[in-house]
């Protein structure tokens, strides 16, 4: 296994590899990690569906597991995020607020909002539009990683540092050689929903904390699969 992608695996992932430090120019493996978090949750997923369960359960199921193998990494992201942009009134107060392991009001609804947008959207899709998503909201990391300055002087964003413009389209045509066979061509509608999606939350963070953290990136992973999953929904219902 490459350095990159063990990388990639032991930062994104809960899965058992030996992670080895992440460098900036490792962000290109970042899809393979959500090929592999994403290919496993639809294998759940199409069991339960295959041991005949509808497909509500099937989906919650699958999305369930993709939460254990990411030990909720990124909802956890997305929870910081909604309580310290919304929660305090300075730039200082919010990154406090998100550095705070306590949830509050605001953070509590965003997981639940991201919970029953991804299982809805995912209920119509099916499990291919789960590998799908997965991987290009991995890729969609990549922006705001090279976009932003760093908010911290410390934290998980500024080990993996910021990954260059070769890294950042290396990862993207990844992303997309990933999705293609799940998505078919309509891949070219998921791009455009995460280069919508993708710098809207960079815009966002840069706003509200002049920058990005590792929360951010996981509020980013969150937002772009949601944008992902509702555009396989529509073109699937």
């Amino acid at each position: 296994m490459s350095e990159a992608i063990r990388a990639a695996l032991g930062l994104l992932t809960r899965l058992p590899v030996r992670p080895g430090p992440v460098l900036p120019h490792h962000g290109w493996a970042f899809p393979l990690a959500g090929l592999a978090v994403g290919g496993l949750a639809a294998l759940v997923f199409w069991i339960a569906s295959a041991l005949g369960l509808p497909p509500g359960p099937a989906a919650a199921l699958g999305l369930a597991a993709q939460i254990v193998l990411t030990g909720a990494l990124h909802e956890d992201g997305l929870a910081d995020c909604a309580d310290g942009f919304w929660g305090g009134h300075t730039r200082e107060r919010r990154l406090e607020i998100m550095r705070d392991s306590r949830v509050g009001s605001y953070g509590v609804l965003a997981i639940g909002l991201s919970l029953l947008i991804r299982w809805s959207a995912l209920a119509v899709a099916g499990p291919l539009a789960l590998v799908a998503a997965a991987v290009a909201s991995r890729a969609a990391l990549l922006w705001p990683m090279h976009a932003l300055p760093h908010a911290r002087a410390d934290g998980l964003a500024r080990l993996a540092g910021r990954p260059d413009r070769a890294t950042l389209g290396r990862g993207c045509a990844l992303a997309l050689a990933l999705c293609l066979p799940f998505a078919g061509w309509h891949v070219v509608t998921l791009a455009i929903a995460l280069v919508l999606a993708a710098p809207g939350c960079a815009a966002l963070a840069r706003a509200k904390i002049g920058g990005q953290t590792g929360d951010v990136l996981g509020a980013t992973q969150q937002v772009t699969e949601m944008a992902a999953l509702l555009v396989l929904a529509a073109v699937a219902a």
